[in-house]
């Protein structure tokens, strides 16, 4: 009989093993309602199979030495198995319908399901982007009111709504720029993009796959852009400067009318990532602030879920002055009802080209327009009020024990904290969102951005009541206190009580196991 370990496997192990601290470990590994769940490949019913099939037709002859001769190494699940398995995983992931979802710059909030049942109306769920125009009239006009509002809410006269997500959304406004300068004759001196320090990573990457140099701008102690920096940098070689409005400290460019002038006086284009649009919107247009271009991520501002099982959507609003290059398609309606117009020789001649093959994600679509027409304008205004009121509330909750980034006046829609407060206690940033794990809540956003030592960035959006906000900010308040009072053991050792204790996220980012393989001497995958 082999030996077993505390919770019941059998001692050569998978490294998923679970590995609690318990006074009284249970034989299964699980706990009260939580239970324990192997990898699927550690299952039983290597010889089994879940579904009766019809005896085949042919014998495989004419597949020649192609014809399988080993087992094809899954295991054989029943529909309640399987149905256990992901029910099981599911309760292993933090999830935005369990709890408030703090991770700042992300805007993790709830996903109304009347935008679900939205989405899934036939005429919208079960369309083909090759079905002739004439039998999707409503699609394309949901797609012409989205793009209307978009519009009408950034003050901005074109939107391009084919990007798939922020990034996909920066390749779209940066690659709209380039075909101006070129336009101009000026894309061979315009070989710069200004970006600040505490820029989404995802800026100076995308300026870099598009062709360009990216030129640091420095950022002020109040956490904003050095308006002086970025004038000395402006130049006949600059292309355009790419700013977070709000930015990624969850703070307002309070000069941001100065940064557009500056910007369009040098003659580059002023890109805005507007992945906190959720912060203004329905208050401040971005147009009216002189933004020539500026992604929205639709799962962010409009509620559409992160990813939602499929592409995204970042839609990216143009100026007048970039609105010709706008990427094909769009939609057109005139006399002849709804069309798209897609190619070169039509209306788009001056477009650079597709960003994807065929319209975009309808799916996301119909979510970000049921969300807008909900809420109305005066919802969408109370959108940004309740985003930034709490986090507000919650910067103010905790400033008394934790340090504050820029502690003067009030902060956006992210409250961000650095580790001063930690200092001398012998616990890191990490240790301490470790232990939120154990108080039943997901981390913040550690150590970004890169210029707050430290950091954490804590969004609690606009979905969240006092009620839910009180208690995570009580659960905060306590760690704090704890840290302050030396209880470190509490914080090296956390999480104790998730399902899997603390990993080394070093070794695992450097040698990730990607594929599992049988215990050696196992004849799982034999059987």
């Amino acid at each position: 009989m082999s030996s077993m370990n505390s919770v019941g496997r059998p001692t050569a192990p998978s490294p998923h093993q679970p590995t609690h601290d318990y006074k009284h470990p249970t034989l299964t590994g699980g706990r009260g309602l939580l239970q324990d769940e192997h990898l699927i490949f550690e299952s039983d019913g290597w010889g089994k199979t879940g579904v009766d099939l019809p005896e085949p037709k042919t014998d495989g002859s004419d597949l020649g030495d192609l014809v399988r001769k080993d087992p094809i190494g899954l295991p054989g699940l029943s529909e309640p198995e399987t149905m256990r398995h992901y029910v099981r995983l599911s309760q292993k992931n933090h999830a935005i319908d369990l709890a408030i979802y703090p991770l700042g710059s992300c805007t993790m909030k709830h996903n109304p399901r009347l935008n679900e049942k939205m989405a899934r109306l036939p005429g919208f769920s079960d369309i083909h982007p090759l079905q002739p125009v004439s039998t999707v009239q409503g699609a394309l006009e949901l797609m012409d009111q989205l793009a209307h509002w978009l519009k009408t809410l950034t003050g901005m006269p074109a939107v391009a709504l084919s990007p798939k997500a922020g990034a996909h959304g920066e390749l779209c406004g940066l690659m709209a720029i380039r075909a101006a300068h070129e336009a101009k004759g000026e894309h061979e001196q315009r070989r710069k993009v200004l970006v600040p320090t505490s820029a989404h990573g995802t800026n100076p990457a995308t300026a870099a796959f598009v062709g360009y140099s990216v030129v640091e701008v420095a950022q002020t102690d109040d956490g904003r852009v050095d308006v002086a920096d970025l004038a000395a940098k402006l130049g006949p070689d600059v292309a355009a400067i790419m700013v977070t409005n709000p930015n990624t400290c969850g703070l307002f460019e309070r000069d941001i009318l100065e940064i557009s002038r500056l910007t369009h006086a040098a003659g580059a284009y002023f890109y805005c990532d507007g992945a906190n649009f959720n912060a203004i919107v329905g208050r401040v247009r971005p147009g009216d602030l002189g933004v020539d271009a500026m992604h929205i991520n639709l799962h962010k501002t409009f509620s559409t879920p992160h990813g939602g099982g499929g592409p995204g959507a970042g839609p990216v609003v143009l100026s007048e002055a970039l609105a010709p290059f706008a990427p094909a398609p769009w939609v057109v309606h005139d006399a002849n009802g709804y069309r798209l117009v897609e190619r070169e020789e039509d209306e788009a001649a001056q477009a650079f080209g597709r960003l994807c093959a065929f319209q975009g994600q309808m799916g996301m679509y119909v979510r970000a327009l049921s969300y807008m027409m909900s809420h109305g304008s005066d919802g969408l205004r109370q959108v940004a009020e309740d985003a930034v009121l709490n986090a507000n509330y919650i910067k103010a909750r905790l400033s008394d024990l934790m340090s504050p980034a820029f502690p003067d006046g009030p902060c956006m829609h992210e409250a961000l904290f650095d580790d001063e407060w930690l200092k001398g206690t012998e616990i890191t940033t990490l240790d301490f969102a470790k232990a939120m794990i154990d108080e039943g809540f997901h981390p913040m956003t550690m150590y970004f951005p890169l210029v707050v030592h430290g950091a954490m960035l804590i969004e609690p959006t606009e979905t969240e009541s006092k009620q839910e906000l009180d208690r995570f900010i009580e659960a905060m308040r306590l760690l704090a206190q704890a840290a302050k009072a030396g209880d470190v053991d509490r914080f090296k050792g956390a999480p104790f009580h998730a399902p899997l204790r603390r990993l080394d996220e070093t070794r695992a980012a450097r040698s990730p196991v990607l594929r599992w393989t049988a215990p050696e001497g196992s004849n799982i995958a034999a059987e």
